[in-house]
């Protein structure tokens, strides 16, 4: 039974014509499959039920694949105005699962599934229209309008497979099965795993940003490596091989569980694997619309840490050196195995792409050589922790898909399930979540005396990015952000909540802190403030920075070098839009709009509206070097900085006339000081222009 014969688009063939059908045809393929996953919920209830306390309801996921097409779109200026800001700021972001140990207990005012609908056709018509109208230059590259509209795509289909898996944690009572969804029948005997030997090599994984296919940005770049032989097991492991393992007490044993796992295992009190149920009459399993008698022939799906302690338990039990693949031995057992790509396949060679049935099949199902499911069926755990090759570079509309996966916290999956599409099939694709995150993901082992690199010696190496450390940490004394945050705490007032927008690394977000009970920084992207995040979580900050040529200095600081308490002083950082901010985000007693102004898309919208959120004599504090820059905002959106009248209009003379019918300008501005590192002997300085406005 084909379900969805759809196939990548390949970028570098065909005329502009023809590109420009196909993906027409691919988009509303993919909206429409999206669309029918959500044909399974019962009722509009069903999408305001919380499947997993670690991640939003089902309503979220059906808005933010939406709303993702529109902040693409005005993040690449495709579009300058928005469908519906409400809307694509609550369903923006918040999609990469919390730690098991970190609730997120943030409630938002979901709206109703009838009027969802109403905007995701919106933007469907939106999204067509671009489609026609954009100018297409063949071939296409992620330079090209198009890529925002590609990017759009993709990540529509990997929320077809998130989704699917929240679906499947809800109780039945709130799905209902579809004839679309059909399920495998069949369980065949189960067969017995036995260990292969696989041949070593040396691993070349290699791409480009001319390649034929679109690609997510830790793809591309150069990556080789030496593998030495191993053994690999024929089969990924069934339920039949997992149960004796459920059944000798493997839950019960912390000797097989690493830390992290058994502080899950123990938290959880789990004792199985998330979707095996046990009866009066014996184990069934939860599959995405129903539940059915266990098909023991079947994959078993577990997370990360069960499918190590698993392999651990087989290690002890037979004197092996058992453990899951690295990704670098997964490619070896593909490339021996795999000889086309997708989208050069008539027929997928495994249980992938919805070709065959919406759930698992046997694990003898389909060969490939001598083993069985390379690809398909269900994911496949790695050792390896995700990280980018050499060469890795962020694309700049999203630069938060990987970066903020660069954690030692975020494993590989590999070789896709029977729900995976579009990119996700591709050689060339890389995946990773949470260790403890559920996925249509089970494992095979291998054999081998090597050991796997698990962690990362994480020197922050982008130079935006360690050079942003360094003026945030460089120096304990004379520091521009600790001397800002400072002039913050002095104003007169209540001391309640502050909001820092352009918190950077952190520095005066935790100074802001000293004086005020709450303080929320905020950066427009992930990649930024990822750095304060987890300085806050680990207590260390690691960059590289450059002395001359290729040669570098290494840098660590520590929270209590700065006499910063995380358990004591109340800071969060987020990801936000300063323009379009969730509700949260309000009844602040300070503003301060640190460096910001001059980067924002949109900055009167931004001045009209930041008063919403701040109490009654509230302070907005603006520090900027009025640096505009076409590149970040559009000249027509510049406040000042040109002849208005024929005469000089600068940018304070525009704050004046744009702040003064809501707030008062308090105090004289004043000049403060900011110095970047550009290398050992060169350094730049900036001078910010700090105003202070008191809210009426």
């Amino acid at each position: 039974m084909q379900l969805v014969p759809t196939r990548n688009i390949l970028l570098n063939v065909g005329s502009a014509a023809e590109k420009r059908q196909e993906i027409r045809d691919y988009f509303l393929k993919t909206y429409g499959i999206y669309e029918k996953l959500f044909e399974a919920m019962k009722e509009d209830e069903s999408y305001y039920v919380t499947a997993d306390p670690l991640r939003h309801p089902l309503v979220f996921y059906f808005g933010h694949t939406a709303t993702f097409f529109i902040n693409k779109l005005v993040l690449a200026k495709l579009i300058d105005k928005r469908i519906n800001p409400i809307y694509e700021s609550i369903f923006a972001i918040g999609v990469d699962e919390m730690s098991w140990d970190d609730l997120d207990q943030t409630h938002y005012p979901w709206p109703k599934i009838a009027e969802i609908r109403a905007y995701r056709d919106a933007v469907k018509t939106k999204v067509l229209e671009l489609i026609d109208t954009l100018a297409l230059q063949m071939p296409l590259s992620w330079e090209s309008p198009f890529w925002a509209i590609l990017m759009g795509i993709e990540h529509e289909r990997i929320h077809l497979e998130t989704s699917s898996v929240l679906i499947r944690q809800l109780p039945l009572t709130y799905v209902q099965t579809h004839p679309f969804w059909k399920i495998c029948p069949i369980d065949t005997p189960v067969v017995q795993n036995r260990l292969i030997d696989v041949a070593g090599t040396t691993l070349r994984l290699e791409k480009n940003k001319d390649d034929a296919l679109y690609g997510w940005d830790n793809e591309y770049g150069l990556h080789v490596k030496e593998i030495h032989d191993f053994k690999a097991s024929k089969y990924l492991v069934s339920n039949a091989e997992f149960l004796p393992f459920v059944e000798e007490g493997g839950y019960e044993e912390a000797r097989f569980w690493s830390e992290e796992g058994w502080k899950w295992r123990t938290y959880k009190e789990a004792k199985m694997p998330l979707f095996w149920r046990k009866a009066d009459e014996g184990y069934r399993l939860r599959t995405m619309l129903e539940e059915i008698a266990m098909p023991w022939s079947w994959p078993v799906e577990v997370n990360y840490l069960e499918a190590k302690a698993f392999c651990n338990w087989k290690s002890a039990k037979e004197g092996k050196s058992i453990r899951l693949p690295s990704e670098d031995e997964w490619y070896v057992l593909r490339d021996l195995h795999v000889k086309n790509d997708e989208p050069f396949w008539d027929k997928a060679p495994g249980n992938v792409n919805l070709e065959y049935f919406a759930s698992s099949v046997p694990v003898d199902t389909f060969a490939f050589g001598d083993f069985y499911d390379v690809i398909g069926n269900v994911w496949q755990w790695s050792e390896t922790p995700i990280n980018g090759f050499d060469g890795f570079s962020v694309h700049p509309l999203y630069d938060d898909f990987s970066v903020p996966t660069f954690d030692d916290r975020h494993n590989l999956i590999k070789g896709g399930s029977w729900i995976s599409t579009g990119n996700e099939l591709i050689r060339a694709s890389r995946y990773a979540f949470r260790r403890h995150f559920y996925q249509h993901a089970g494992f095979r082992y291998v054999e081998s005396e090597e050991d796997v690199e698990t962690h990362s010696v994480f020197y922050e190496t982008d130079f935006e990015l360690s050079s942003l450390c360094h003026a945030h940490f460089g120096e304990k004394e004379n520091n521009y952000y600790e001397a800002i945050a400072r002039f913050c705490n002095e104003c007169e007032g209540a001391k309640t909540k502050a909001l820092e927008i352009g918190c950077g690394a952190g520095r005066s977000t935790f100074a802001l802190a000293k004086a005020y009970e709450t303080v929320h920084g905020i950066e427009f992207t992930a990649r930024v403030v990822r750095l304060a995040t987890n300085f806050k979580e680990s207590g260390k900050l690691k960059y590289a920075l450059k002395d001359e040529g290729e040669l570098c200095s290494f840098y660590e600081c520590r929270l209590s070098d700065f006499s910063i308490d995380p358990a004591r002083q109340k800071v969060e950082f987020w990801q936000a839009d300063p323009h379009n901010m969730k509700p949260y985000f309000d009844g602040y007693d300070l503003v301060l709009l640190n460096d910001t102004l001059d980067t924002l898309y949109d900055p009167v919208l931004f001045l009209k509206t930041i008063s919403t959120r701040m109490r009654t004599g509230a302070f907005l504090v603006i520090a900027s070097g009025y640096d505009w820059d076409e590149s970040k905002t559009p000249r027509a959106k510049w406040l000042g900085g040109f002849k208005k009248n024929g005469e000089k209009y600068s940018t304070f003379d525009a704050l004046k006339e744009h702040l003064e019918p809501t707030f008062e300008w308090t105090q004289k501005a004043l000049d403060m000081p900011l110095i970047r590192y550009e290398n050992e002997r060169k350094r730049v300085l900036k001078t910010l222009h700090v105003s202070v406005w008191k809210k009426h």
